[in-house]
């Protein structure tokens, strides 16, 4: 009697731990700022972190946090990149469907599909965000702003205004086929 009550829990945790396997976030950390306030007293210290978290399956949000420590602000930012996670459409070889602009501030971006086994070709923030989105194929520039979290945003924004073609057929109301 013990030994099937233990299988039977052993094969539910499997399946849980399955399901949790599928929902699972990936998080970096873009960058941590130490940034002041100068009050009456004096200058109050604080930690800024830029954190950008995905499932590397389409699902990609970038947060902010600030807090008087590190790991708070980390915490605040996984907290605020967790509320601003977006869906992405990939292609059969892990690439966007078209080329697509992002502006975020002054920082614009520019990302288009690269051929099947082209890696992601991208610099700073910008690749990180695009590897945990699950985008493999992709060449990306980045203009204007240098900023780490101008630029994951610009990225956000690019990503976000991106449309597979049967959505687009949809709007325009003509069937796929008529769309090639």
């Amino acid at each position: 009697m013990f030994f099937h009550l233990q299988v039977y829990f052993s094969n539910r945790t499997k399946k849980f731990k399955k399901k949790v396997e599928k929902n699972k976030l990936h998080d970096k950390v873009v960058q941590i700022r130490r940034v002041t306030k100068v009050v009456k007293g004096g200058k109050k210290l604080s930690f800024r972190a830029i954190i950008v978290i995905g499932n590397k399956k389409g699902k990609v949000g970038v947060g902010i946090g600030k807090a008087s420590d590190v790991m708070g602000a980390i915490k605040k930012g996984m907290a605020d990149a967790k509320k601003q996670i977006i869906g992405i459409p990939l292609t059969k070889f892990n690439s966007i469907p078209h080329t697509m602009y992002g502006k975020s501030g002054s920082a614009s971006i520019i990302i288009r599909p690269s051929a099947p086994g082209s890696g992601v070709i991208a610099g700073s923030s910008i690749r990180t965000v695009l590897e945990l989105a699950g985008v493999s194929n992709i060449l990306a520039k980045q203009l204007g702003s240098k900023n780490p979290l101008n630029n994951a945003r610009a990225t956000i924004d690019a990503l976000s205004k991106l449309r597979t073609f049967s959505e687009t057929a949809a709007n325009r109301g003509i069937s796929l086929q008529q769309l090639y």
